[in-house]
């Protein structure tokens, strides 16, 4: 095998040297280029500029993944389509038209980022310490993280995989390896769960500005990655306490800001809502972080994807679906407004406005932007219609963003049994208060520390509904309300029952109108379907997102064997 000791590459607009291993062949599935340096097989990380290097170096191999995590979650779902102007292996994708020489279908890559991290964890000199505190358990516990987050993005994509913990030196032993057993989403789950548990309280490490960039957007947060394995696993409980503590954490509390959302700000003018939603950035938990220029490494390409750009002639390759569209659409958007002597509330009109995506849910209309500049000569290699979603961010691929956490903090909460406080998420915001006022005492007591916020950072004035960021004032709306049976059930857990699955339903869509384009709602469907073993709450929507149904697209996604990439 061949070894390049010395290798220098370029990360963050400067030079590093990588410190980690990188197999320059090892078997289809580890087949790579080395960017970094391998070492021999007994050194060991002990010197901080090692460690430093060698996290910068996962970091580094974890960009060429970043995109296909948005792409594969988003490009199969229902809320987007291709364009005529979309290359083949982005309409095949969006087709489930699999095949081993797409461009999105490279499992080495993932590969890579795992067999870097297995080297870093296997070598770092974990003993030495500096008055009284292990030196390197900061970036032990964060290549942890990075191992445990991209082998959850590698399962979903291809169902089983090969669960590889140990550096593979040898070809030998990467063949070996990669023709041996295959584990589950479950399975890779349960074995991260128990990986990651012992290094929850760990924090992450300190490097301050790297390349322009704050490295604290570096690290994947481990407490919303355990409730992420947890709720694909199914231990629900667990999974709403580790999106709680992470949430409500006593150092960092991840409170939603309140300003962050679109509205109407009147019941009378109804020509241009207030926009604070499309100030996503400061939402952003962690991210993956992109270079700016293709000589410096890796640059993301999902501007040309979903945009019009000098690069692709203007021509964008992906759109909002009519499925995406009518989500949006269908929701009741309700203003609550006062006058001296009373409160009242009036639902925004659903006609006469000057953009279709004004109606009902406004979040789309904040990010998704079409235009034609006219008159253009018929000749031009450029296209007169111009796209442009703000949500995409081309420097920083988003991991971990707020708003998201919470949905899924919720889902767990429905699926523990916990459906009062579930929705009491979307439609007021969890604090203090509002449990009390929205939740029942017998689901309180039951729910409690699942459910408990600090008083003094969580309160009712800065504390929002998730719907509300773009569905009105929904703590207000007659409209968005909890489940409930038409008829007395014979008992209190029969109520419980009958509302999970609608509560949960109800997650979903706001998962998707808070969630577009990002990369969440093929494997938000998947997650359901597979819990329900029903196959067709999968099928069914992303079959009609054009609006009409597919029949031979639904055919095909009733089999639960579809839904994945082929391993080569």
């Amino acid at each position: 095998m061949k070894r390049n000791k010395f290798l220098i590459f370029k990360l963050f607009n400067f030079y590093i040297v990588g410190a980690a291993l990188l197999l320059t062949s090892c078997g289809n599935m580890l087949e790579t280029e080395s960017d970094l340096v391998e070492y021999e097989k007994d050194n060991t990380l002990n010197h901080a500029v090692d460690s430093f290097y060698s996290v910068m170096g996962i970091v580094n191999k974890m960009q060429i993944i970043a995109d296909r995590t948005v792409l594969l979650g988003e490009l199969r779902s229902d809320l987007v389509k291709t364009t005529d102007a979309a290359s083949s292996d982005l309409k095949r994708l969006s087709a489930f038209n699999f095949s081993e020489d797409n461009v999105y279908n490279r499992v080495s890559d993932y590969y890579a980022v795992i067999n870097n991290c297995n080297y870093f964890l296997e070598h770092v000199d974990t003993t030495l310490q500096r008055r009284g505190r292990q030196l390197f358990k900061n970036e032990y516990a964060a290549v942890k993280g990075f191992r445990a987050w991209t082998y959850l993005e590698l399962v979903k994509a291809y169902g089983q995989v090969p669960l590889v913990t140990k550096p593979l030196m040898t070809e030998r032993a990467a063949v070996e390896a990669m023709n041996g057993q295959r584990s589950t989403i479950q399975e890779v789950c349960e074995y991260f769960i128990n990986d990651l548990t012992p290094y929850a309280d760990v924090e992450m490490p300190v490097y301050g500005e790297v390349g322009g960039y704050s490295s604290e957007e570096f690290f994947i947060p481990i407490k919303a990655l355990l409730g992420d394995l947890c709720l694909w696993a199914g231990r629900y409980t667990e999974s709403a306490r580790w999106y709680n503590s992470y949430l409500n954490d006593k150092k960092e509390p991840v409170r939603m800001n309140i300003n962050n959302r679109v509205y109407w700000a009147t019941v009378t003018d109804f020509l241009r809502p207030n926009d604070g939603y499309s100030t996503l950035g400061t939402e952003i938990l962690s991210a993956i972080p992109m270079e700016m220029r293709i000589f410096d490494g890796v640059i993301s390409d999902l501007d040309n994807v979903f945009n019009s750009t000098i690069e692709n002639n203007y021509y964008y390759q992906v759109t909002p679906s009519q499925a995406m569209r009518q989500i949006s659409a269908d929701q009741i958007n309700v203003i609550e407004y006062k006058t001296a002597t009373t409160t009242d509330t009036v639902e925004a009109p659903r006609t006469g406005l000057s953009d279709g995506l004004l109606v009902g849910d406004l979040r789309l209309y904040s990010n998704y932007s079409q235009s034609s500049i006219g008159s253009q000569d018929p000749y031009s290699e450029y296209s007169s219609m111009r796209q442009f979603i703000n949500k995409v961010r081309t420097l920083g691929i988003t991991t971990y963003r707020k708003s998201m956490v919470y949905l899924r903090y919720a889902e767990a909460l429905n699926r523990a049994g916990y459906p009062q406080s579930a929705f009491a998420i979307l439609k007021y915001g969890l604090c203090d208060e509002n449990v009390n006022a929205y939740v029942d005492s017998l689901e309180r007591e039951s729910a409690a520390d699942l459910i408990a916020f600090d008083k003094t950072v969580f309160t009712r004035e800065t504390t929002i509904g998730i719907h509300s960021r773009g569905s009105g004032d929904s703590q207000c709306n007659a409209y968005y309300v909890l489940p409930m049976p038409q008829t007395s059930l014979p008992s209190r857990q029969d109520t419980v029952n009958y509302q999970i699955p609608l509560v949960e339903d109800i997650i979903v869509t706001e998962m998707a109108l808070e969630g577009a384009f990002e990369g969440n709602r093929y494997y938000d469907l998947m997650r359901v379907a597979l819990r329900r073993s029903d196959p067709a709450y999968l099928a069914d929507p992303v079959s009609r997102r054009n609006g009409e149904t597919d029949e031979s697209l639904r055919t095909l996604l009733m089999n639960t064997s579809n839904w994945y990439l082929p391993l080569p």
